[in-house]
């Protein structure tokens, strides 16, 4: 009966998910339809097994016992508590934590704590489920060589016609791969998205990075992604800051990370509210 306990458990954790909106936190939405899916099997699964168990529990009432044994042999089991409190106790932490723990949100704590650098990819690492934590999007890794260059293509010919470009939540991880890879055809361009603050200590005083947290496909994969931007004189900044700005994207040699990058002089800027969803996701036509 205890294995339809953790089936349950594991049923409500994920539909608790879906029902709270936290599963965000966790997947890229578009495959939201596996984690449903998911919890449909696993319902189905506790009513298989609350079924088999109550029919075992029959067969056993069923039959003569000899010495308390009821048509089976508890020696066994009895002899391994600890094997059966490890292997249970691993199924259970995530349900517990999962439903007790609160979600933590990522944000210039996180930032601090794991760095990021540039460029983003590593030519000798091909593993796609080998990640790290980057300033701008790459998702090379899940194409092959020409049908990344198509796609990169693809994505080019929606901003690059364009003399002012938004990027919103829809569209900034997109938006910013393809401003990554194409730096020059971009410069002089205006550029306005939302992100919050954070300041690198090898930074100038008026340069600061603007980020989103973004997910590719999901938590593992996570990233913190954006731009580094200039503000204006009387602006002040502070770490973990929303702002909302407007500006021209420049290039500039950046010697903390030895490259030259995209730079966003700041035109205009204002406070916004933190976001209720303040995760950008990587969709896919």
């Amino acid at each position: 009966m205890f294995r339809a306990y953790i089936l349950l458990g594991f049923t409500f954790l994920l539909a608790q998910f879906h029902i709270t909106g936290d599963i965000t936190k966790y997947i890229n939405m578009k495959y939201a339809y596996l984690s449903k899916t998911a919890a449909v099997i696993l319902a189905f699964l506790t009513v298989v097994q609350v079924i088999s168990t109550f029919k075992k529990e029959n067969h056993v009432h069923d039959h003569n016992c000899d010495h308390g044994h009821c048509g089976h042999d508890h020696s066994r089991e009895m002899n391994t508590p600890l094997k059966r409190i490890f292997t249970y106790g691993v199924f259970i932490f995530p349900i517990v934590s999962g439903l007790f723990f609160p979600v933590a949100t990522l944000d210039s704590t996180i930032v601090k704590a794991k760095g990021f650098h540039f460029p983003v990819s590593d030519p000798n690492n091909t593993d796609p489920f080998v990640q790290r934590q980057f300033l701008r999007p790459d998702t090379s890794i899940y194409y092959g060589k020409e049908g990344y260059r198509e796609l990169m293509e693809k994505e080019k010919k929606n901003y690059i016609n364009k003399d002012e470009i938004e990027l919103n939540d829809d569209n900034f991880l997109k938006g910013m791969e393809t401003i990554y890879n194409y730096p020059g055809e971009f410069i002089g361009k205006s550029l306005s998205f939302k992100g919050f603050v954070f300041h690198e200590e090898e930074a100038g005083k008026s340069e600061f990075f603007l980020f989103r947290f973004g997910i590719i496909h999901c938590v593992a994969d996570s990233g913190v992604f954006g731009m580094l931007v200039k503000k204006p004189e009387d602006a002040e900044w502070k770490d973990d800051d929303w702002i909302e700005v407007e500006g021209e994207i420049k290039s500039e040699y950046y010697q903390p990370f030895k490259s030259n990058i995209p730079v966003l002089e700041v035109k205009a800027w204002k406070r916004v509210e933190v976001p209720a969803e303040q995760y950008v996701f990587r969709g896919y036509d």
